[in-house]
């Protein structure tokens, strides 16, 4: 981790807050919460993944396990599919969208829809401006959420739909596409780069913060015991909320001694202050927006630049990647607990 400044105290506690600007593990981690190659042994069929994977390398924000994601989603895989509205191969493109993105990707002088080898790089090339358009409008702060969920939801409703809304726009299918692409896409995802807990009680933590990934979130949700209904806008969802998930974790990997409060802010105002070009597995991060007193937002650390959270409403429990310009612009507070 690089160029971390503005260590400072707050409340009289030695903790360790920073306006980041950085990239968290630099050249190891994924992007936007997923590895940047397909795990071994992944779902898709073989003589596909080689394609897919040199599709991922199109940009940073669109990796081959989102990738992978859509493409089983849109076609199962299958070259020859056409759905009853007249999406057309393996990535369902209809023709006046191939007409502007269809893309050679294997260089023989034909571009066609049919072709897996044409539709999955130029899915990728469509993808990828998508997620240049989502990136500007994070740094312009015209949205917020993940870089992975906003490029879905452009992809899914369209990039004007996100711009409106200022995010994930309150539409279920969108939503539930995008929670269905990402569980997929960690499913495919290689994460064999995340660091492994140096302690007993690290590895506990993480494990069972990891233990509840594709749990829905729910605002309010969540106790030592496991997921349970929230309130508010989570009343009705059993699940988990960003400090709902930490405290139930805490809880589990002590064995019932640490019994932390319900609160983004203060499980990171008590444990052991962490510099944050020191983050090991296991330790919690909590983040404050600039110009905020208290922390929004706590998720656990897991190693290579990911963190394992309870994102928001619409959503799951889920790995994701501290690389987005969203977590970059907050202020970061990182503790470690005892074992």
């Amino acid at each position: 981790m690089k160029a971390l400044a503005g260590l400072l105290a707050l409340g009289g506690a030695a903790v360790a807050v920073a306006v980041v600007a950085v990239t968290v593990g630099e050249g190891a981690a994924p992007v936007g919460g997923f590895g940047s190659d397909l795990r071994p042994g992944s779902s898709v069929p073989g003589s596909l993944s080689a394609l897919v994977r040199r599709a991922g390398t199109t940009c940073a924000g669109v990796p081959a396990s989102v990738l992978a994601a859509q493409l089983e989603a849109e076609s199962s895989w299958n070259p020859q599919a056409r759905s009853p509205v007249g999406a057309l191969g393996i990535a369902q493109f209809m023709p006046a969208t191939w007409r502007a993105w269809g893309r050679d990707g294997d260089g023989d002088g034909r571009v066609s829809p049919w072709d897996p080898a044409d539709a999955i790089a130029s899915q990728a090339a469509y993808d990828c401006a998508l997620a240049d358009r989502m990136r500007a409008a994070l740094r312009a702060g015209q949205v917020s959420g993940p870089l992975v969920d906003l490029t879905l939801a452009a992809y899914n409703a369209g990039p004007q739909a996100v711009l409106d809304a200022h995010g994930v726009p309150p539409f279920a299918e969108t939503r539930a596409y995008v929670a269905r692409i990402t569980a997929r896409a960690a499913a495919f995802a290689d994460t064999t780069g995340a660091v492994p807990p140096r302690g007993a009680f690290a590895a506990r933590l993480v494990q069972a913060a990891r233990s509840q990934v594709g749990t829905p979130y729910a605002w309010g949700g969540g106790r030592a015991a496991g997921p349970s209904e929230g309130f508010g806008r989570g009343r009705g969802t059993v699940g988990f909320d960003c400090s709902g998930l930490v405290l139930f974790a805490a809880y589990q990997a002590s064995g019932g001694r640490l019994r932390l409060p319900h609160s983004a802010d203060l499980q990171t105002r008590t444990g052991t202050a962490v510099p944050l070009d020191r983050l090991e597995p296991g330790d919690v991060i909590s983040f404050t927006r600039p110009g905020e007193a208290e922390a929004h937002h706590v998720g656990i650390y897991v190693g290579a630049g990911m963190m394992v959270d309870a994102p928001q409403t619409g959503s799951q429990v889920r790995v994701e990647s501290l690389q987005t310009s969203y977590w970059r612009g907050q202020l970061w507070r990182a503790v470690r607990y005892p074992e």
